[in-house]
């Protein structure tokens, strides 16, 4: 099943989008509203899916499509890919300590207001560092406190597909503080649609998402990382980590952190134009320059910049639909 949030008034409206993406029937709910009935709900959501890829509906219209939740109780992005880890505190200049191999990494991020999948990502000045963070994230139900990996498993959703933007400039300045992430962390858009754990078939194993995260940059190949490898912390382990000292509420958002693979002999990756799966932010691009070349070469986003994050299944046929974004100057 697959389901997206049209732009009405705060929280949207909640639709659900056939399996090619080009048709949906409307609901009179949003997605949260769905989440914390989901039991009851449910069934006629799967009728109004079966629907739908029997060709009833109006075309959809990625364009009119808020993130599926425009605005959640809770957003608690991990950082389940060590590599990604590693590769942006070397471009700080900080060592990373031995306990990130066995201790998730996981921060807080501001939920009110999320960004659409096509709204413009507005920044004050490019001199913050803005990049990019391809990401796969899951929605829950209600997670109870000290959930153990296997209740978190049964409490996951939906997936979807997160443009985690950073600002790479003021991050440092925010983490010497000892207080986390705010200023560094405008909002983040997610994709047009979000997809239950059946739709992905062999490619989601209850864990993990085994698929390729396909970025675009100015119209050009950036990245393609497995999101399925390297992926140091699962979802359910993730879940179970936000939730060890608090419960989680149905509509909790957990991401994983940016997708990143390392190359087969274990160095960081090379570059699409090089023959490697490439990066899903520029500041992993930026430091294996510096690693390279003894300085980065590839500068963070600026005004008039563009990406594009989508992920494909084995037919070649777009599963979320897309994120694309453009930099645009706040005034």
């Amino acid at each position: 099943m697959k389901l997206a949030s049209l732009k009405h008034d705060r929280d949207g409206c909640l639709v659900v989008v056939s399996r090619d993406l080009k048709r949906y029937l409307p609901t009179d709910m949003t997605l949260q509203i769905a989440l914390d009935n989901w039991d009851k709900i449910v069934p006629n959501l799967e009728a109004l899916s079966s629907n739908v890829n029997r060709g009833q509906g109006t075309l959809f219209d990625e364009r009119a499509c808020d993130s599926p939740l425009p605005r959640a109780f809770q957003w608690a992005d991990g950082s389940a890919y060590v590599n990604h880890v590693e590769l942006v505190r070397k471009a700080r200049n900080a060592e990373m300590p031995s306990s990130f191999w066995h201790d998730p990494l996981m921060y807080q991020g501001g939920s009110d207001s999320f960004l659409g999948p096509r709204d413009t990502i507005l920044v004050a000045d490019e001199a913050f560092g803005i990049d990019m963070e391809g990401e796969v994230a899951v929605v829950t139900s209600d997670v109870p406190m000290g959930a153990s990996p296997r209740e978190a498993a049964e409490a996951i959703r939906l997936i979807m597909l997160v443009n985690d933007v950073s600002l790479r400039g003021l991050i440092p300045g925010e983490l010497a503080k000892g207080f986390g992430f705010f200023q560094s962390k405008p909002s983040s858009a997610f994709s047009p649609v979000c997809v239950t754990p059946d739709e992905l078939g062999a490619a989601w194993d209850g864990k993990k998402l085994n698929l390729p995260l396909i970025v675009t940059y100015n119209g050009k190949p950036f990245g393609c990382a497995n999101a399925g490898d390297n992926m140091v912390f699962d979802f359910p382990t993730l879940i179970a980590h936000a939730a060890k000292t608090r419960p989680l509420g149905s509509g909790t958002i957990v991401g994983s952190g940016t997708v990143s693979n390392k190359a087969d002999d274990g160095t960081p990756g090379l570059p699409i134009s090089e023959g490697g799966l490439g990066y899903s932010c520029i500041a992993e691009m930026r430091m294996v320059e510096s690693l390279t070349y003894g300085e980065p070469k590839t500068p963070f986003m600026r005004f008039g910049d563009s990406v594009r994050i989508e992920m494909f299944n084995a037919e070649g046929h777009s599963i979320f639909g897309a994120i694309d974004q453009t930099v645009v100057k706040a005034v």
